[in-house]
This record gives structure tokens, sequence and C-alpha cells, in this order.
């Protein structure tokens, strides 16, 4: 939804507060998908001359845990906060977000926001054991009966020395 903010720019102590709603329902980021809308509230004000965007969001993800690749999900919840500007005066700054002619795609910024703050690792809880490496058993169900130690093959000869 692209946001006619004059009037804020313009105003001081102007506030407009409103609710996005992001479609992301569908979409896949890496192993996951969001399966539902997200909506986000979102206030921007003008402070002394300076706009602010602040914005709330909270919705679930889906996805398959890194570690044991069961099926799991998580509700996440993040808070964004930026300053606008109308046009840039320097070179390219990520301090400040434009909007140009006073209008601003909130949904293209919340969807930027959302996607860069999701976590580079997903895992279905912190205590995930994962995999067993040699016979591939979730080892969060249970033991797998695989020899904890087991001697390097290139080595074993050493091991007969050490028996005698």
């Amino acid at each position: 939804m692209v946001q006619d903010l004059k009037k804020i720019f313009l105003n001081e102590n102007a506030v407009l507060a409103f609710t996005a709603e992001i479609d992301m329902k569908g979409d896949s980021y890496e192993n996951g998908e969001f399966p539902e809308r997200i909506s986000a509230d979102v206030r921007v004000a003008n402070h002394a001359g300076v706009v602010e965007f602040e914005a709330q969001t909270e919705f679930v993800f889906r996805f398959m845990c890194d570690r044991c690749n069961e099926p799991a999900e998580k509700k996440l919840a993040y808070r964004f906060n930026h300053i606008l500007v109308a046009a840039h005066v320097e070179d390219n700054s990520d301090e400040y977000i434009e909007a140009p002619d006073y209008m601003l795609d909130t949904d293209a910024l919340l969807r930027d926001d959302i996607l860069l703050e999701l976590p580079s690792k997903f895992l279905c809880k912190d205590s995930c054991k994962g995999l067993c490496p040699k016979c591939g058993k979730n080892l969060n169900k249970g033991k797998c009966g695989c020899p904890e130690k087991e001697v390097d093959p290139r080595l074993a000869v050493l091991s007969k020395l050490l028996e005698e």
C-alpha cells in the first residue's frame, strides 16, 4: 500500500497511525513459508521536523528445522524504526528511507524489513539434537544405537598395540 505522507512531512506533531496488511501468504523464504497474511501496526509521526516510521508486527513462520529436518512453526514478533526523508541530500545512505514526493510504499518497506530480520538458521527448538551423522535417525526421538566413539580405521593398528 502506498501512503501519501505529505501532511505528516509538512506539519510538525502530525501523526498517522494505521494497520498495514502485507500479503506474503504462500511466499517461501529459504526452507520456510508464511502461512498467512501479515499485519503490522504502523505509526508515522513528525517530531520537530523529523519524520519517524515505527511498525510492530507478529506472525507465524512455518519451516523445516535445519538440524532434524522436521516441520515446525514459530510465532515471530519484530519492531522496526526508520527515519523518513523526502529526498536524500547525501550519497546513498542506509540511515534514511526516502519517500519521494512524500509517497511511501509501506508494504515493500515492511516486506524488506521482515525478510532481513528473519534468522539465518531455523530450529524447531533450541535444544534440537539433529540427525545422527551415521544412520540419519532423528536424535530428538531417541538414541539410534550407533557407537558413540568409533576408532578411525587408519589408527586401528595402534589400538591393537594398546591392547597387548
